[in-house]
């Protein structure tokens, strides 16, 4: 079902953006949401909002680049130039509070503000928000779920209703010569990873939100911190990732967990559509599919909650758009908890609403709905700061490969980055 609803998607974006510039009807507000790259759902409900507008307005979409980074700078630079083509945009979390700082956002309305924070699962929420405020829209959210082979578990004796710590996936991993299906990839995949770690044990990468360079307080010279350097040194020095780690990324890692020496994943719940997908076309054994268990994100100290991973997409509203108003109208239409639903089925990106997992049809494609919204209930978004991307980008350098981390690391990370916003280093 969700291909078909996909190509369907595909062709009504095709039709839509041809609509779009052809139409000639100078008469009707038109608004470009420039969106991130996905199955074709995005074009739909903006096909769909367009048609439930009446007239008001219509929505045409322009697709950004597929990696997060090469959204940030197309965006950026046609914001900083005051450009005025933009009306809505599908932003990644972690450089809303750069374009916050910037100006570059226009004010959220009070009452779309109050359903967003009314309906909207905590994680995502906490994305959104910028100085107190919630300066975008949750859109869709993500999160990492622990994904493991039941057979593995059983063999080590892990009671998998009950949470798990890094340390009993360590023991598993020593004792079974199984492998751990981590990113240890030099990308943003290994600094959602640290921070994870570093929340889960405590502690904060960066202590508050600070708005000016001089104000970045690199917490990870820190009991948590020394904690997650552990963890990763232990899994890198020990060879527990696999031969691969050093280049793993969330779809290499789903293919070394398909393998005969997979035994627990940490990844996003596109996996599972991707599993069945490759069963159905005929690439995987119905045996793995059978095997597979999911179970809240690993904990870093015993009897305490994990704080998962969270990301997904906020939607914002240029500064510079002539359209303000009908730009929240249309996010308005864009974030309904149905459509939400709906979204997650066709295009598997998991809802902000609270009430879209309540949802028959969600319940159906994804037998793990609860866990994910339980999950992004729980989840602690990545350091919220203007300067996001030399945090991310200083931490990648000195805590990879994760072979070489040991227990000067936290520290050697802290001095780089502080010396980099204050001017007295390169990246």
């Amino acid at each position: 079902m969700r291909k078909s609803v996909a190509t369907v998607a595909v062709a009504l974006a095709a039709t839509l953006g041809l609509a779009a510039c052809g139409s000639g009807d100078d008469d009707g507000v038109e608004l470009t949401w420039y969106i991130n790259p996905d199955a074709g759902g995005q074009a739909l409900i903006a096909q769909q909002c367009t048609e439930e507008a009446a007239g008001a307005y219509t929505i045409a979409t322009a697709l950004l680049p597929r990696d997060a980074d090469s959204q940030r700078e197309q965006l950026a630079r046609r914001l900083a130039a005051n450009d005025t083509s933009i009306d809505l945009m599908s932003l990644d979390p972690p450089y809303i509070p750069e374009l916050a700082r910037a100006g570059f956002l226009a004010p959220v309305p009070d009452e779309l503000a109050a359903t967003a924070q009314e309906q909207a699962v905590q994680g995502a929420l906490e994305t959104a928000t910028w100085e107190d405020e919630l300066v975008t829209v949750p859109f869709w959210s993500n999160t990492q779920l622990l994904w493991y082979r039941t057979s593995v578990a059983e063999a080590a004796g892990l009671d998998m209703s009950q949470p798990v710590t890094w340390d009993q996936l360590i023991d598993v991993a020593r004792e079974q010569d199984v492998d751990l299906a981590v990113q240890g990839i030099r990308a943003e995949s290994l600094t959602v990873w640290l921070n994870s770690l570093v929340v889960s044990a405590g502690g904060e990468v960066i202590s508050g939100e600070a708005t000016s360079a001089a104000d970045v307080d690199v917490t990870l010279d820190s009991e948590a911190g020394a904690e997650a350097a552990r963890i990763l040194s232990t899994i890198g020095q020990e060879g527990l990732g696999g031969p691969g780690l050093p280049t793993a990324d969330e779809n290499a890692n789903l293919a070394s967990f398909q393998g005969d020496a997979g035994s627990f994943m940490v990844n996003w719940p596109f996996v599972w559509p991707a599993l069945n997908d490759a069963v159905a076309g005929g690439s995987l054994d119905q045996a793995v599919l059978d095997d597979l268990g999911w179970a809240m994100y690993p904990a870093m100290i015993e009897g305490e909650g994990a704080r998962p991973p969270v990301g997904g997409i906020n939607l914002g509203v240029s500064a510079f758009s002539g359209h303000v108003e009908e730009s929240y109208d249309a996010i308005a239409c864009i974030t309904d908890p149905a459509k939400q639903a709906a979204y997650f089925v066709s295009d598997g990106n998991p809802p902000s609403a609270t009430s879209s997992y309540d949802d028959p049809a969600v319940q159906e494609e994804f037998p793990m709905a609860p866990l994910i919204r339980d999950s992004l209930e729980a989840g602690a978004p990545r350091p919220l700061t203007p300067f996001y991307n030399t945090l991310s980008a200083g931490l990648q350098r000195t805590w990879h490969p994760i072979d070489q981390v040991d227990e000067d690391t936290p520290t050697i990370s802290t001095e780089l980055i502080e010396s980099i916003l204050a001017g007295e280093a390169l990246l």
